[in-house]
């Protein structure tokens, strides 16, 4: 059997019962895979309001139909839960080989429920799945789990596991895939609150498909642009998403101000970082490799290597807190990725700690004896580890920016930059503001906003335009370019593809270079499945994937005033500042009318209908929201598990 032939595999770590089932054919057609189907569990599994660490929030793994195939860069993962330091819909994309294992063993996806006693892992190899005990495991860090793992197991399992972090309940914690990739938005922290430590993942089978030979001639052709641009050669396969310290206008000083290249020290330039690097690597499948091995060359961490030192940490770790030590960047890098912390949710957390101290704004007894001045970075690296354990000052950042915000009280608020408690900063109305307000899962640079602007790959530029996606007028009308961005982003996360290091349209959507948008995905999903796929119907399981998530929002609370602009204090409470928000106001007005939303920004039946989704509607008249989004169900700070040993 071919394309859409793979199955489910439900655990229940409470009881202990697992059962693999066959994947729908005609949910697969309707959500494709990935990220559709996760969202799909959750918006019928989850009930509003639910606590995120509590035994009720579920856990999905999600593999892309053409991951495990002849096409590259498709061994991406979604994985999704209701975020704990959000509240609302919470997923993350990594790479790694865990798409790929999940395929190659007969899985699209992988749904975890309930909460087990004691600590445990799930083993699959192939057909067989079952739960270990990890009592042994418990308390090591991401590193030292996936070496034993797979000294255990074998070298080639791919291994998605928590370090110290996710067991404390640390909110900002992450599933890392393979010791260096992160699925982010708090999914660390749901496997800590299921004691579920692990999930590992053998396979052996092979991808069928319906007409192998023109997948696989599509595919080739789809290799041919990353072959023949220098671009992605020369630019993209030697920098990686380093490039985007001179390109992407890094924030400074929890955005303060945003650096465009002549601001960027040298030592922070992408060519600097070669000083440190030993190599280059990619996912499983990937022929770009756009990630970096790197050597400390100083320090306490001195000879320790790492790898995939993303362009985010030196942004949100590194600039946005102070930080211009690449020394200390990647010590940094390395912690979070040893103890399991997701690199941009806490950069944001301390970048905006460290604002309020240095505006006079915090409690000298909160900082535990440390000084957050902005250049200090050894105190930023101590409270990296005092956050992992849940200890003093840490025990505080531990909960993410937005519930820190709401514990602090006073002003910490207005220098919160967030939209559904993440953080891209403060733009003015635009492209960037109107994305980061719709994105399902808060501010974020990956739901659409980088596509609908544009994209740093000349190559690409005069195509783009040629087929009328490089909109004109985006900052007078954004809403058009949003919303094709948000198609993208979206189609990407649910086929299994990347994005790029370089956020770029020919990496996330296959062979836009060669033919219109989505014809050439839609000729290789009918290729790989055998159901015929044509643009128009992939355009409608876009739609009907974000309008999904959308109503599993409403659910949570989520109204209007949420899909926001953050504003600095000093623009907000001038004339300019609202002027410039009864603007973001008029291009939400238009989203909303684009999207077929009412003005309060909910679906209208009749659009739920169009897109096949009427039980939405219902969902939601027979459980409406109980209360007002406010960041997820808050515990007291003395009831976190907390400590363990340093990383």
């Amino acid at each position: 059997m071919h394309g859409w032939a793979g199955s489910v595999l439900r655990v229940n770590i409470c009881s202990g019962a697992i059962d693999r089932q066959p994947l729908d054919p005609g949910i697969a057609r309707d959500f494709i895979g990935g990220r559709g189907l996760n969202s799909l569990v959750l918006f019928n599994e989850i009930k509003p309001h639910i606590d995120p660490l509590g035994p009720e929030n579920i856990y999905c793994l999600g593999a892309g139909p053409l991951s495990g195939t002849p096409l590259g860069l498709t061994s991406r993962v979604e994985v999704s839960t209701l975020s704990p330091y959000s509240g609302i819909l919470g997923d993350g994309n990594a790479g790694g080989s865990m798409a790929f294992m999940m395929k190659r063993a007969g899985l699209d996806q992988i749904v975890i429920t309930g909460t087990a006693e004691s600590p445990c892992y799930l083993l699959i190899d192939d057909e067989q799945a079952e739960l270990h005990d990890a009592g042994e495991l418990w308390g090591l860090s991401v590193w030292q789990t996936t070496d034993k793992l797979r000294e255990k197991h074998g070298k080639s399992a791919s291994v998605a596991c928590i370090g110290q972090a996710g067991e404390n309940l640390v909110r900002v914690a992450t599933t890392m895939v393979d010791k260096y990739a992160s699925a982010a938005r708090g999914s660390g922290a749901v496997l800590g609150s299921k004691k579920l430590k692990a999930i590992v993942v053998k396979g052996s089978g092979r991808v069928s498909l319906a007409d192998p030979d023109k997948f696989k001639r599509l595919a080739a052709e789809d290799r041919e642009f990353f072959r023949n641009s220098d671009f992605q050669r020369e630019v993209v396969g030697q920098y990686g998403t380093h490039i985007g310290m001179m390109m992407w206008e890094p924030g400074f000083r929890n955005y303060e101000k945003y650096w465009d290249g002549s601001d960027v020290p040298d030592r922070l330039r992408p060519e600097a970082w070669k000083e440190y690097a030993e190599g280059r690597h990619g996912c499983h499948g990937c022929h770009v490799r756009c990630k970096d091995y790197y050597r400390i060359p100083s320090g306490s961490r001195a000879g320790e290597t790492g790898k995939a030192m993303e362009y985010e940490c030196i942004f949100c770790l590194g600039t946005n807190c102070g930080i211009t030590d690449p020394v200390a960047i990647m010590e940094m890098e390395n912690i979070c990725d040893a103890y399991g912390m997701d690199v941009l949710a806490l950069g944001n957390t301390i970048a905006m700690l460290k604002d309020l101290y240095n505006r006079g704004l915090l409690d000298e007894e909160l900082t535990d004896g440390l000084d957050l001045s902005w250049e200090n970075h050894a105190d930023q690296i101590e409270l990296l580890h005092r956050t992992a354990l849940r200890q003093g000052l840490g025990n505080l950042v531990a909960e993410g920016m937005y519930t820190l915000a709401k514990r602090l009280g006073g002003q910490a608020m207005d220098y919160c930059y967030h939209v559904k408690g993440l953080s891209r900063g403060p733009y003015p109305s635009g492209v960037f503001s109107l994305a980061h307000a719709t994105s399902t899962r808060g501010a974020d640079h990956l739901r659409g906003r980088s596509w609908a602007f544009s994209q740093p790959d000349p190559d690409m530029f005069p195509i783009l335009k040629e087929q009328g996606l490089l909109l004109e007028n985006v900052d007078e009308d954004p809403a058009p370019a949003v919303i094709v961005g948000e198609r993208m982003t979206t189609l990407t996360d649910c086929i299994g593809r990347c994005k790029g290091a370089v956020n770029n349209w020919i990496s996330a959507m296959p062979l836009v270079w060669k033919k219109p948008i989505y014809e050439g995905l839609a000729e290789l999903l009918t290729a790989a499945t055998g159901e015929k796929y044509t643009t128009g119907k992939l355009e409608q399981a876009a739609d009907r994937v974000y309008a999904l998530e959308h109503a599993f929002n409403i659910r949570q609370g989520v109204t209007r005033k949420d899909d926001r602009m953050p504003q600095k204090p000093e623009i907000r409470d001038s004339e300019e500042g609202r002027a410039d928000l009864l603007k973001h106001e008029k291009h939400l007005n238009r989203y909303y009318e684009l999207r077929g939303y009412d003005r309060q920004g909910r679906a209208t039946p009749e659009r739920l209908k169009e897109l096949g989704l009427e039980f939405v509607a219902q969902a939601i008249k027979n459980d409406p929201p109980q209360k007002e989004w406010d960041g997820p169900v808050r515990w007291r700070l003395e009831n976190y598990p907390s400590g363990g040993s340093r990383s």
